[in-house]
């Protein structure tokens, strides 16, 4: 179960969600899109297309010859005795048959969608076919999605019940800003709501539905409008991976210097240890992601060497903080901090 807390538009955390949605169809997995905002048929006609052997190579070669024409221009900037240090690399410089990378700039082929089986729920089509329920004590939209999905999981044989009449596959659920105004709930529009626990049974419920069949969950959620910090901690503890996007437009980083070559920070809360009973609680800071022409990248945040005059008090601060992030690595570790290494 990933849990990605959206950026303040949620921008950046869709196009997360249908990258998600679309190497499932690149790998011939099952769909289920859950959305009470846009309804899923349109969410699958926007998938990003992939990028597949000779095409990947072309654009990656591209983003290439531009990354390496911004390093020509950089180091013209930079002083002589800086020039020959080892540079770190951030982007991805050689392909790999994990995963796959897409252009955002691109829709992927209805002929590619068509190959894969995909179930949709759109809450205000389910709402409407049939009177509105509570069951388990949660919120009815909660409540039908569950069944929804426990329906698809025992009757699609992904619960293991039938594996000998088809072979074995992998259902991937997609549930687009879950907790919003949309759903019913009302946990993002006072610090005190109604019904605080239909989130947290919900999540409760879900978890073991992923636990005893073959299926992953992305769930983005505005938890920025979440103004009850214990129902965020809940929420948390209840994910086994968290994960925040935090857009620079509309802060004063958009037009920091500090961080000209990003749109925004990956902010890894919570990653899952293997052999445990409890997640790994990070708090890495050193990741940011950029849209470039074609790709939707994360990387290793790159400070610029050197600041100058024009750099603001606040912005020197906000770089010393992040030099002591960047600093810890896999020797931090060993000596008992927490910073992650990647």
């Amino acid at each position: 179960l990933v849990f990605t807390e959206e950026d303040k538009y949620g921008l950046y955390s869709n196009l997360l969600f249908k990258c998600f949605l679309a190497e499932g169809v690149v790998c011939g997995h099952d769909l289920f899109v859950a959305s009470a905002k846009e309804h899923p048929d349109n969410i699958l006609k926007e998938l990003p297309a992939p990028l597949l052997d000779d095409t990947y190579g072309k654009e990656l070669g591209d983003e290439a010859a531009a990354v390496k024409s911004e390093d020509f221009q950089d180091s013209m900037k930079i002083a002589w005795r800086y020039q020959n240090l080892p540079k770190m690399e951030a982007s991805p410089t050689t392909y790999t048959k994990f995963g796959h990378y897409y252009d955002v700039s691109k829709k992927m082929s209805p002929e590619l969608c068509q190959l894969v089986k995909w179930h949709s729920f759109y809450l205000h089509e389910e709402l409407s076919f049939e009177p509105k329920m509570k069951a388990w004590n949660m919120n009815s939209g909660y409540a039908r999605l569950l069944q929804s999905i426990q329906k698809i999981i025992s009757r699609e044989g992904f619960d293991g019940s039938d594996p000998q009449k088809k072979p074995r596959n992998i259902l991937r659920i997609g549930i687009q800003s879950l907790g919003s105004v949309l759903w019913g709930d009302d946990v993002c529009c006072s610090d005190t709501p109604e019904d605080p626990h239909s989130l947290t049974k919900f999540l409760y419920v879900l978890r073991g539905l992923l636990r005893k069949s073959l299926s992953a969950c992305v769930i983005t959620v505005p938890a920025h409008l979440i103004q009850n910090k214990a129902i965020m901690e809940r929420v948390t503890n209840l994910s086994d991976m968290v994960v925040g996007l935090e857009s620079f437009i509309g802060s004063e980083r958009e037009t920091n210097p500090l961080y000209k070559d990003y749109h925004g920070l990956v902010h890894v809360h919570q990653i899952p240890r293997l052999n445990s009973l409890i997640c790994d609680v990070s708090d890495t800071k050193d990741l940011a992601f950029r849209l470039k022409r074609k790709l939707f990248t994360i990387e290793r945040l790159h400070l610029p060497p050197d600041l100058s005059d024009t750099v603001s008090r606040a912005s020197k601060q906000d770089l010393a903080g992040s030099a002591k992030l960047l600093s810890s690595g896999c020797g931090a570790m060993a000596i008992g901090k927490k910073h992650l290494d990647f």
